[in-house]
């Protein structure tokens, strides 16, 4: 069971990188830096806040607390980035840096305990943690990304108008079991 839990876990962290990259591919440096207002968070800066998140949870999180005494989270929140690569290298530093932690688990440490902020939580629980913290953020990067592009937006789902014709395609096939993410 938790080997299945771990590879799962994997391909839905994968997954939302995937809906990240897809997103930081389409929108050019001006939209990287776009806010809604003074207190909205552009793209560029939920990439950085998302990988001191990362790097802060994932570095040493078996021995250390996941919120490290050098992440300045505050500074996360600051748009100092300017070319697109170091917006693209920093965004992809976290994820390597969650990739390698997760990766390097056994079935028998998702039961260990570990810290955030002095609070205990299991290496799964912990895990579950990010994924849904993770996954609200790239979110607000989709919805940026089609907000500022509009009709040039390529869908990174199914397509308006297009759901009867997608289910029909799965409903022709056998059923098995696999990950939704195996059809990326």
């Amino acid at each position: 069971m938790n080997t299945e839990y771990l590879s799962s876990v994997i391909k839905q962290f994968k997954y939302y990188k995937h809906l990240g990259d897809k997103t930081l591919e389409m929108v050019n440096e001006d939209e990287l830096h776009w806010q809604g207002g003074e207190d909205s968070n552009s793209i560029a800066i939920i990439v950085k806040h998302l990988s001191g998140n990362m790097k802060s949870r994932w570095t040493n999180f078996l021995t250390e607390d996941g919120e490290k005494k050098w992440r300045d989270r505050d500074a996360e929140f600051v748009d100092d980035f300017d070319p697109k690569e170091g917006i693209i290298a920093q965004w992809e530093s976290g994820w390597n840096c969650l990739f390698n932690a997760l990766e390097s688990l056994d079935e028998a440490q998702l039961s260990e305990l570990i810290y955030i902020r002095n609070q205990g939580h299991t290496v799964v629980e912990a895990i579950n943690r990010q994924l849904c913290h993770y996954s609200y953020h790239v979110g607000q990067m989709v919805f940026i990304g089609k907000l500022l592009k509009g009709s040039e937006w390529q869908s990174l789902s199914i397509a308006k108008n297009a759901s009867n014709q997608y289910n029909a395609e799965k409903f022709s096939q056998e059923k098995i079991k696999r990950h939704f993410t195996d059809d990326q």
